[in-house]
């Protein structure tokens, strides 16, 4: 039966060195609130926000990772049931944007074939410290073959327009997944939200098992 409260749920992930913006991010979406004080992620944290998107309505699990290298055994283990994972460097900082390299190729190695992708440039609202070019940032995305934003969760510049670009696409891949499976047009509810039958994508196992707290 389709659930009542939604017609999709969808998981996405944040990934990222640290101190690129990732939680500051996640709370301007589902809390549209901005705090300056910077509190390094404990391994995993998440937020729930239910959007209205193109007549259907989305419930997003949004996972924010940390970026430390002692934390990455922990975080890998959530790539595998992600729909969609936002890539997020600071444009400010050189080594952030270097590393995005490096964390597309964890994705490649240990998400689910086909996952849903887009490069966010945040902090865009410091200019006067920017180091990454607008320019750099579309030609990493072009090379990797994904989307790419520029946002500022502090300014709550484009915050939005990434998240629901994303879900978006991944909204349009379940219903491609779902028609092709079933081939029943117009399903929704948990069969099109991804628990198990489309494409082997389950968002359910990790969430029962890990409670989750308010980031900073």
């Amino acid at each position: 039966m389709p659930n009542p409260h939604y017609d999709f749920l969808i998981k996405l992930l944040l990934i990222g060195d640290s101190g690129v913006g990732k939680s500051c991010l996640l709370l301007r979406f589902c809390d549209d609130a901005w705090t300056p004080s910077f509190i390094t992620t404990i391994g995993i944290d998440f937020k729930i926000r239910t959007i209205e998107l193109d007549g259907k309505r989305i419930k997003l699990q949004i996972w924010d990772t940390a970026g430390q290298e002692r934390f990455r055994t922990i975080t890998t283990a959530y790539y595998r049931g992600a729909m969609g994972i936002l890539l997020v460097y600071d444009v400010t900082d050189e080594r952030s944007f270097q590393n995005i390299r490096t964390w597309h190729s964890n994705i490649e190695q240990h998400a689910s074939e086909g996952v849903s992708k887009i490069l966010v440039g945040n902090k865009s609202d410091w200019e006067e410290k920017r180091v990454v070019t607008q320019e750099q940032g579309q030609a990493l995305a072009d090379e990797l073959g994904i989307r790419y934003v520029e946002t500022s969760a502090k300014a709550n510049t484009q915050v939005e327009d990434a998240f629901f670009t994303l879900a978006r696409d991944v909204k349009a891949r379940l219903i491609d997944t779902a028609q092709s499976t079933s081939g029943a047009p117009g399903q929704t509810g948990d069969a099109a939200g991804g628990f198990g039958g489309s494409g082997g994508i389950n968002v359910g196992a990790q969430g029962n098992k890990t409670q989750g707290s308010c980031c900073s």
